[in-house]
């Protein structure tokens, strides 16, 4: 299977998306003279209807800016939970749910970040009006799109649980069946969105005649948004965290996203030394590396405003060597651990009676809730261009297809990131009205010890810190080419959703003898029965370098690509 990748030559912009029409918004964006942060604007509309089962207007989204300058910015734009959101509500109908009117229970964030972006897009040059940076989007809705591959598989596959929820019948189905791949299908309620906010901005969304029309659906529907929430929706920028490794300088967003994980992930590998790429070493340090990882997101990563102890506190160069030294080098540590206690930075193990006695967030309705956000999708794009901008940008509706939820008036599809959160009161990611939900959307973005900007990022919930990881060592470490970097055979920690227990899940075409050494080792490895399978996601890269060009790639396993001017 080819892989697109564009490289030296390019020395006005590049570009990668999951979607191909999502990768011509943003070449045509480039193309007019707009900058890396207009694309990038202009591909997420586009990716929104060409792509609704991963992301939509609906949803949520984190940007890392690199400026001209040098300066990296965090663009942070996580939707909180209704006012109407208690842990009363949903007790009295029983749990949280994953569909439906009452699984929308954050407000969608990801329009405020294009607004905030955009606002550093102007200060950059960027000076392309909205209607031409939604012009794409505008037009797949109206005129139709057809059907990819992947959004015609993932409707046949949850179309039980999703044919009766309000609005999506009549959005997503064709005579009330899953459509065929290349079937031709419009949404004429979001075409007459998006026109509406082409004339009257985006901040229409939240505070505007659209603001009015999402609120009045959504309480007609009975979800926990009130129009008083939209009004109150902000983006904000964030230092991003980052660490400096052997390579060079790591960035990647802050709480509630999972980011730190991803950091923790690199940090620990670098620790460990390994010289040789593909290899057990290579492959064994990183599952190993991640256990620890998500074992530290699970026990601090909430609300920031919620946090213990700042994130960065978990880079302390004390306790990332600490946590190495656990990692055996042949042989696989048993999981689950034992929850982690933001407070305790040491090493030693606890007994048993103490680890029982741990937080919330060990509870089982909280691991509930962890396994129920792994199944989630979700797109990650990459831009760059002349001046210097580099951008790494992701947005998702959590589950596929989110809540499912299709407001008539507007045609937005509502997320579930709601999902994520705790009936418990003391859990750590307890529901409470205005809350910021857990995230695993987390962009990554790299300055090199070369003088080289990577933005690289990841899709697939707990697989995105994994496959940033692949992706980073292969191409960073060991000097692999970019889509050999993204192309090579990949794996996934975790448990898939039909399995009681965790696995490495692993493509074919590893070197011969790896498989069997891991097992060896302790793995409990499933190898999937081809390579480019979809339960790995789907990642891509840009690449800024310093003689001024610039290359992009996109996975083989969506079904986009890179362009370049």
């Amino acid at each position: 299977m080819a892989l697109d990748l564009h490289t030296a030559g390019n020395r006005q912009g590049v570009v990668c998306a999951p979607h191909h029409a999502a990768v011509e918004a943003g070449r045509q964006v480039l193309a007019e003279g707009g900058n890396a942060i207009e694309a990038m604007v202009a591909m997420a509309a586009s990716a929104a209807v060409v792509w609704p089962q991963m992301n939509h207007f609906g949803g949520d989204g984190f940007w890392l800016i690199r400026e001209p300058s040098g300066r990296v910015n965090a663009v942070m734009a996580a939707g909180h939970a209704g006012s109407m959101a208690t842990r009363q509500f949903y007790r009295e109908h029983g749990s949280i749910p994953r569909r439906g009117a009452l699984a929308a229970v954050t407000v969608p964030g990801a329009i405020t970040g294009w607004m905030l972006a955009l606002e550093a897009a102007r200060a950059h040059g960027g000076h392309l009006p909205l209607r031409d940076l939604l012009a794409d989007a505008l037009r797949h809705a109206a005129e139709g799109y057809a059907v990819s591959r992947n959004q015609a598989r993932a409707t046949a596959e949850k179309i039980d649980e999703l044919k009766d929820v309000p609005g999506f019948a009549q959005t997503f189905l064709l005579e009330g069946k899953p459509p065929e791949p290349g079937k031709l299908l419009k949404q004429p309620a979001l075409a007459g969105m998006l026109d509406h906010l082409a004339h009257a901005g985006l901040d229409d969304f939240y505070r505007g005649d659209i603001g009015r029309e999402i609120a009045g659906d959504l309480d007609r529907l009975g979800s926990p948004i009130t129009r008083g929430d939209l009004e109150r929706m902000r983006a904000t920028l964030a230092e991003p965290l980052a660490i400096d490794l052997s390579a060079g300088t790591v960035a990647t967003t802050p709480p509630p996203t999972q980011g730190l994980a991803s950091l923790l992930i690199l940090a620990l590998f670098d620790r460990l030394g390994v010289r040789e790429p593909e290899g057990f070493n290579h492959i064994h340090g990183l599952v190993e590396a991640t256990k620890r990882a998500l074992r530290v997101r699970d026990g601090v990563i909430s609300d920031p405003e919620r946090m213990a102890y700042p994130a960065d506190r978990y880079l302390d160069p004390a306790f990332l060597s600490a946590q190495a030294r656990q990692i055996e080098r042949g042989k696989a540590a048993p999981w689950p651990m034992e929850p982690f206690s933001p407070g305790v930075l040491s090493t030693r193990p606890r007994s048993p009676e103490a680890a029982a006695a741990s937080s919330a967030s060990s509870s089982d309705e909280m691991r509930h809730a962890l396994g129920r956000r792994r199944a989630g999708d979700t797109v990650w794009m990459g831009s760059a261009d002349a001046s210097g901008l580099v951008v790494s940008y992701i947005q998702s509706l959590c589950c596929k297809f989110g809540s499912g939820l299709v407001l008539p008036a507007t045609g937005v599809l509502m997320h579930n990131r709601g999902a994520s959160f705790s009936l418990e009161s003391q859990a750590l990611n307890a529901l409470a009205p205005g809350r910021l939900p857990f995230h695993t959307l987390n962009p990554a973005l790299a300055l090199l010890t070369d003088g080289r900007i990577m933005a690289y990022g990841a899709t697939r919930c707990d697989g995105q810190p994994q496959t940033q990881a692949s992706v980073f060592t292969r191409y960073a470490l060991f000097n692999e080419p970019l889509d050999r970097a993204i192309d090579a055979p990949r794996w996934l920690f975790g448990r898939a959703a039909c399995e009681a227990h965790a696995r490495l899940h692993m493509e074919t075409g590893f070197a011969e003898g790896l498989i069997d050494r891991l097992r060896e080792a302790g793995h409990d490895v499933e190898l999937l029965p081809h390579s480019h399978s979809d339960v790995m996601g789907h990642a891509g890269a840009v690449l800024l370098h310093p003689d001024g060009t610039m290359e992009a790639a996109h996975d083989p396993r969506a079904e986009g690509g890179a362009a370049g001017i």
